[in-house]
């Protein structure tokens, strides 16, 4: 009996729809920012995020390994418990005593649990569907994005109900979690050999134009691995940066309450997940350098804007469209490294690749953190990074297919 590929992208949504739940950070982060028991400075706030997002490459890295070993669904099955595991630790916190605890759990374990599990779907479902390669890895991550869709406003409401322990929240969420991330990994499974696309024809699964198939050490070793690199990394500087801060901005710029500004970030999350099917169906089309081009440009002209955005209305126009072009960024660079290096080891490639959303993690929310400060100097923060990503747009200009790939490109640029 021959498995529904399409049973699969649901699979992988549900887990991805879990592990994204890490982007309603800034939820919990204002929360022990304000909490009696925590009163954690800015820095501090967001320190397990960025712990989190560090991981990540740890995790996808090695996960991204064993598949090929093991299969999908055993790597996805342990990275969602371990996902789920670091979260409930967190739970178990009660104050800036236990701070530690939550760097530890909610940092370091889930942060690594996450990078296992969200790899996998990915290099997954471009066998099953390497007839859509643009919009099939949209789809793979675009749960992700949708993640703190519901997240925030539910653990809003946690939160409220006992304010002075908000991080009583991540029990129920954890369990929540456990139980999505097991469902979506129980269907996780390779296409047989004998797979062929439906309605293809009787065409081989994967038939795309000749070209060379790069291994690992072979991408490692052109220049365009580290410009893709450098371009996702930067892409993931400047929209983490604003994710990070995002309930705080919400209060502190355009006068939100605490509770508008969760629903506020609830909303937004959904451009996180829409951004990662529309650039990267788009991208199919306009081409994958272009695309990037757009995404680096409009996000810089949103981040130097939002600090004088005082109209809720406003706000939320530039930020919906700064989380559009950062979730954008995770739905179209998978495609990209299929164009420049072969689709038979875009899995490995592309969790490499993945150091780019550690490193955008950690310097996109240290620097805006550290910019902002506790006197809340927004305008330095965001334009500091706005002038950033209007800079990179000049990377996607020079970043070229390889030679050797050229015949078998799908899109321009």
């Amino acid at each position: 009996m021959r498995m529904n590929r399409w049973v699969l992208v649901v699979g992988a949504l549900l887990l991805q729809f879990s592990i994204g739940a890490v982007y309603a950070w800034s939820v919990f982060g204002g929360a022990l920012e304000e909490a009696e028991p925590w009163e954690l400075s800015k820095v501090r706030a967001s320190l397990p995020f960025t712990v989190t997002i560090a991981m990540i490459f740890i995790g996808s890295y090695l996960g991204g390994r064993l598949q090929d070993v093991r299969g999908p669904r055993l790597v996805a099955l342990i990275g969602g418990v371990v996902y789920a595991v670091g979260i409930l630790l967190a739970g178990l916190t009660n104050d800036s005593g236990d701070y530690w605890l939550l760097i530890l759990g909610y940092g370091v374990i889930s942060g690594f649990g996450l990078g296992f599990a969200y790899i996998v779907p990915i290099a997954m479902l471009q066998k099953w569907f390497p007839d859509k390669p643009g919009l099939i890895t949209g789809l793979a991550v675009g749960g992700f994005g949708f993640g703190a869709v519901l997240t925030s406003p539910v653990a809003q409401a946690l939160i409220d109900a006992d304010p002075d322990d908000p991080t009583q929240a991540f029990l129920p969420l954890g369990v929540a979690y456990l139980v999505m991330s097991l469902l979506g990994a129980s269907v996780f499974r390779n296409p047989p050999a004998d797979y062929q696309v439906p309605g293809a024809g009787g065409g081989s699964a994967g038939a795309r134009p000749a070209g060379k198939e790069y291994e690992q050490g072979e991408a490692l070793r052109t220049p365009q691995w580290f410009l893709l690199t450098a371009i996702l990394t930067l892409n993931v500087t400047a929209g983490i940066a604003l994710i990070s801060q995002a309930k705080a901005s919400g209060a502190d710029i355009a006068g939100l309450s605490a509770t508008a500004a969760a629903s506020v970030v609830g909303v937004l999350a959904i451009f996180n997940g829409a951004g990662r099917i529309v650039w990267a169906a788009a991208s199919d089309y306009m081409g994958r350098m272009p695309a990037f081009a757009a995404m680096l440009g409009l996000q810089g002209v949103c981040l130097v804007l939002i600090p004088h955005a005082s109209n809720a209305v406003l706000f939320f126009v530039l930020a919906a469209v700064v989380y559009l072009c950062y979730g954008g960024g995770f739905g179209t660079m998978p495609a990209t490294a299929g164009d420049y290096f072969g689709v038979k080891n875009a899995g490995a490639i592309y969790g490499l690749m993945l150091i780019g959303w550690s490193l955008g993690g950690v310097i996109g929310p240290v620097v805006a953190a550290g910019l902002i400060g506790d006197d809340e100097s927004y305008t330095l923060a965001y334009t500091v990074i706005g002038i950033v990503a209007l800079a990179s747009v000049v990377l996607t200009l020079i970043t070229k297919v390889p030679r050797d790939r050229r015949s078998s490109e799908p899109a321009r640029g």
